[in-house]
């Protein structure tokens, strides 16, 4: 719901970083991963309950994943790039729900399932519509890979209830069930519109 407003905010500066990253050899697909890796990193951390490391580690894996797509697009998009990107996003968003289940299980592992649980279904009706979208020929207003859907949830507001999980970790159980709520609805509010578009 807030990424297109973010992006205006946040772009100028990520493009121009992209540019000159491009510009000294660094690859898009090398960022994706330490990306990926800090974002698994900030699990491990959350599961020993070092939650201030793992704050600083989610923060480095975000930026690392804004910076791919616009070295990419300095250098040269390719589909294995794009694909990459969105697998490593989904890994990323498993690992932090799954950390906190490892650190408290009695009381996380329950509503971590549920957020898990949501995931997957939100995961699957954008990759779905994404799929169906290119094979009509849609595109995306913007730099993407492929279609992209837009809903309720989407990439800003999961790092800000990510990030909230980590500065409150005692509120993980009720966070987690009001962002498995919000999935929910996402997913139906894409489903809604996949049936109404894909005719």
């Amino acid at each position: 719901m807030l990424d297109v407003a973010m992006r205006g905010c946040i772009d100028p500066a990520l493009n121009a970083a992209g540019r000159r990253l491009a510009a000294w050899g660094v690859r898009a697909n090398t960022v994706t991963i330490l990306g990926l890796v800090a974002g698994l990193a900030s699990a491990g951390a959350i599961s020993q309950r070092h939650f201030a490391l793992a704050l600083v580690l989610i923060a480095v894996s975000r930026l690392l994943d804004g910076l791919d797509g616009p070295i990419a697009r300095a250098a040269g998009p390719t589909d294995r790039g794009g694909y990459l990107d969105i697998v490593c996003d989904y890994a990323f968003y498993a690992a932090v729900p799954f950390g906190f289940a490892l650190a408290n299980p009695v009381l996380n592992a329950l509503p971590a399932a549920a957020l898990l649980g949501s995931f997957t279904l939100t995961g699957a009706t954008f990759l779905a519509y994404a799929a169906i979208a290119g094979k009509r020929g849609s595109q995306t207003a913007g730099p993407k890979a492929f279609h992209y859907s837009f809903g309720l949830m989407e990439g800003t507001e999961t790092i800000a209830f990510l990030a909230g999980m980590v500065l409150f970790p005692a509120y993980f159980p009720m966070l987690a069930w009001v962002f498995s709520s919000l999935c929910l609805v996402t997913a139906l509010q894409r489903s809604i519109s996949a049936v109404a578009t894909f005719r």
